[in-house]
């Protein structure tokens, strides 16, 4: 019997990593779904299905899961960052920012899992960030997002195993993307000049945005995405990228105290 063309539902794919993602498993045969708020911004491929997605509203994610008769693998891509420090921060930019990297993504596993789970198979990616391991200060609210994905990884893996459903996650460091750019959303108390941090932010808002726009190319990510599709014993999470790559293993290694100071000494706080 001929094998299906798999079909991969990808949450905001209309830049960086979800772009590059989409198009590459176009172009390897899947027919991918790809969903975004922003459907125009979407890449054109025979092989992708734009869709307009908002995954910060269930109803919306609801009717987009209805149209596709079967998704084997979920990547769930879509997310942002706040830069605030945590007295400054607003309470409508934290739970924005958990309405989109964590919400968003329960939304939208909620409403594939039963699809999956009436095929007894499937696959689902969570692009994290190897900020779910680890804090930087001005991230605490990505931080604490990506941290909650990490959770929601591994209690995943537990509940959908007897199912055939394999749960990733997949933890990029910096990337050259259009994330610092379009995706990073500042806090103006934090960047006004007479915040109590303005030197915390002076010296590590340029320094991180720097290493942003020098990271990696999200073609990584997007072959990674691929073996971890094709390989049914990968393990549960992965790092990409030089960042995540070096951070993740020394934190693995030191004590909180040791690693606290090896990071303060290189963003110099």
């Amino acid at each position: 019997m001929k094998k299906h063309q798999q079909s991969v539902l990808i949450t905001g794919a209309s830049s960086g990593m979800g772009r590059a993602t989409a198009l590459f498993l176009a172009q390897k045969g899947f027919n991918v779904y790809a969903g975004s708020r922003t459907p125009e911004k979407l890449p054109i491929d025979d092989n992708i299905v734009p869709l307009k997605l908002d995954i910060t509203q269930q109803k919306s994610v609801d009717v987009v899961v209805s149209q596709i008769e079967r998704i084997d693998i979920l990547i769930n891509n879509a997310g942002y960052g706040l830069v605030s420090t945590v007295e400054e921060f607003n309470e409508e930019e934290m739970l924005a920012q958990f309405n989109v990297n964590l919400f968003g993504l329960l939304r939208v596993c909620k409403a594939v899992i039963p699809k999956m789970r009436e095929e007894k198979s499937g696959i689902i990616i969570n692009i994290s960030s190897f900020l779910g391991k680890i804090g930087l200060p001005l991230l605490t609210m990505y931080n604490a997002s990506k941290y909650a994905v990490e959770g929601v990884t591994d209690s995943l893996r537990y509940e959908l195993r007897e199912f055939n459903i394999r749960v990733h996650s997949v933890m990029p460091g910096f990337f050259d993307t259009e994330f610092s750019r379009s995706n990073l959303v500042t806090n103006r108390e934090t960047f006004d000049a007479n915040s109590p941090y303005a030197f915390m932010v002076e010296n590590l808002a340029p320094n991180v945005l720097k290493q942003i726009n020098e990271g990696n190319d999200v073609q990584e990510v997007a072959k990674l995405i691929l073996e971890v599709i094709e390989n049914s014993k990968f393990p549960a999470r992965v790092t990409v990228g030089e960042k995540a790559s070096k951070f993740i293993p020394m934190r693995q290694e030191l004590s909180d105290e040791d690693f606290e100071r090896r990071v303060r000494e290189y963003y110099y706080l």
